[in-house]
């Protein structure tokens, strides 16, 4: 009887996984699918028969679009560069900040803590015109350099606050004993404080580098020449035309990059979680 019990309720739990991997999955098989299809294939044969599968012959025609009529290779060079400088910036940034916010402020610490999360919750559309002003006066539109400037301004104080959470739930008891072995305060950030907070940097990290490929409103408003705008601007700006949509190119545009993305969160999965509930908990 337990036996059958823990067959069934082993079942279950392997049923709903099934159901949510396929639910999770069948995102990128319809992008992947779509990318080979013929327009003949896509806009009239899938509505009279099969939508799951190919009525033609798969082509490769959608990407040698994407590749040779637009600067898709450029928008991801521009995309990781604009992201690897501003990971920089924020760990530059946040993660010293929240070291002295959780260790040296004392209680005045916690409340600029949450009055710099604040900032992170103002909506973008409220800080457009300033910011646009800033770029102007900086000189860097319809470059990559007003992204990278403009990015770190809602990367910082939400990794500071989030930073924060982990430092305080280290003892400050490792700290002061590496002082009593001679360690100076910043010796002391640096040779224990800093390992013990790897999940931290990496949680962060991922965050900022995500924000920056997702993040729309800045990189339409300023950047305009093709060969500075990131992939999520690029793409669609370039493979909408009008009232014409390249779907098998959009999607394969998002299936490149969707892939290692979805890779890369898969391999950090449990530090990338660890370090959200756990900064939430302590911060």
């Amino acid at each position: 009887m337990i036996n059958r019990r823990k067959f069934l309720s082993g079942g279950a739990v392997f049923l709903v996984i099934t159901i949510f991997t396929i639910f999770a999955a069948f995102p990128f098989y319809w992008m992947l699918m779509t990318s080979f299809r013929t327009n003949n294939d896509l806009y009239i044969r899938s509505l009279k028969s099969n939508t799951l599968g190919f009525n033609d012959s798969p082509t490769i025609d959608n990407y040698t679009l994407l590749f040779n009529q637009t600067n898709y290779g450029r928008f991801v060079v521009n995309s990781i560069g604009i992201g690897i400088a501003v990971v920089l910036i924020t760990l530059i940034g946040a993660v010293p900040a929240a070291y002295s916010l959780a260790r040296l402020t004392g209680a005045w610490g916690e409340r600029l803590g949450i009055l710099i999360f604040l900032v992170y919750l103002i909506p973008p559309t409220l800080l457009f015109i300033p910011l646009s002003r800033m770029i102007v006066l900086l000189r860097l539109q319809d470059t990559v350099w007003a992204l990278i400037v403009t990015y770190p301004t809602f990367t910082i104080p939400f990794c500071t606050w989030l930073m924060m959470g982990f430092i305080k739930s280290l003892p400050r008891e490792i700290e002061e004993q590496a002082m009593v072995d001679g360690c100076s305060r910043l010796g002391a950030a640096v040779r224990v404080v800093l390992p013990l907070t790897v999940p931290g940097i990496l949680t962060i990290t991922v965050f900022s580098f995500t924000l920056t490929m997702h993040e729309y409103i800045y990189a339409l408003a300023f950047v305009a020449p093709s060969a500075q705008k990131p992939i999520g601007v690029g793409v669609t700006t370039e493979l909408i035309r009008g009232d014409v949509y390249f779907w098998q190119s959009l999607m394969g545009a998002a299936i490149l990059v969707a892939i290692p993305v979805a890779l890369i969160y898969t391999f950090f999965l449990d530090r990338f979680i660890a370090g959200f509930t756990l900064g939430a908990v302590k911060g």
